[in-house]
């Protein structure tokens, strides 16, 4: 049986995510890998991990994350001090890898369930569609909020600060009905390390922080399981 075993951000912990693999016997040759976005920066193996996920066919998203790495990549952004993927920058096989990176979709559907980054917006009808063909390159609204919103209104206005969480009318971006195109399905997203794993029914967050020190999670969604590993050690300041 095929599984889909879905990674939280991995931010260039290459180790622990190596670590969780086989925590979860993967077997690329019948297993599906999908991270949730933020595969690099702020870790200690940006490059590693995306010649890692490369040689394993892996699936997953955007996060803003990579999206500051391919606009950094092309110039089209500077990069800031704390930026941690100048290897993937510097690799001789840069060009293939960030190829491959900038091919990944901004979310990504099944029957089952839908992969996002962060959220979806409470406006959006049909997320699928409002996302499919995005240039990763070129910034976009609807972009953006998919691999940044943690909390928004009703009307997908978000706050200029999700901590400390900010009062009404803004809420998670979950807890606003979800379309119907989204019924019955789960969503699983990442981004939120402050609120940690969420597993509820119908969601699946599975930023668990482990650049910051905590843990690498995963979720098993034909077995329906949660498992983690802990962080070697802290990557990085917390910073939200």
């Amino acid at each position: 049986m095929t599984r889909r075993i879905f990674v939280g951000d991995i931010q260039g912990c290459r180790a622990e995510l190596e670590q969780l693999l086989e925590l979860a016997r993967f077997d690329p040759s019948v297993d599906e890998l999908h991270p949730v976005g933020d595969l690099v920066n702020r870790g200690p193996d940006s490059l590693g991990t995306l010649r890692l996920l490369r040689s394993l066919g892996a699936g997953g998203v955007l996060g803003n994350h990579d999206l500051h790495l391919l606009r950094a990549a092309r110039a089209a952004r500077p990069m800031r001090a704390a930026d941690t993927f100048g290897d993937v920058l510097a690799a001789p096989d840069r060009e293939p890898l960030l190829d491959w990176l900038a091919s990944l979709p901004f979310a990504r559907s099944f029957p089952d369930v839908f992969l996002v980054h962060a959220g979806i917006s409470p406006l959006w009808s049909d997320p699928q569609r409002v996302l499919s063909g995005l240039d990763p390159l070129k910034h976009s609204p609807e972009a953006d909020f998919a691999t940044r919103v943690r909390h928004c209104d009703g009307t997908g206005r978000r706050p200029e600060r999700d901590e400390p969480p900010p009062a009404e009318p803004f809420r998670p971006w979950f807890d606003w009905p979800r379309p119907q195109t989204l019924v019955g399905r789960t969503i699983v997203f990442g981004h939120w390390a402050v609120r940690g794993l969420v597993v509820r029914e119908g969601l699946r967050g599975l930023d668990s922080g482990c650049v910051w020190g905590k843990a690498l999670s995963a979720w098993i969604a034909e077995e329906d399981r949660v498992l983690s590993v802990p962080a070697r050690r802290a990557y990085a300041a917390f910073d939200d």
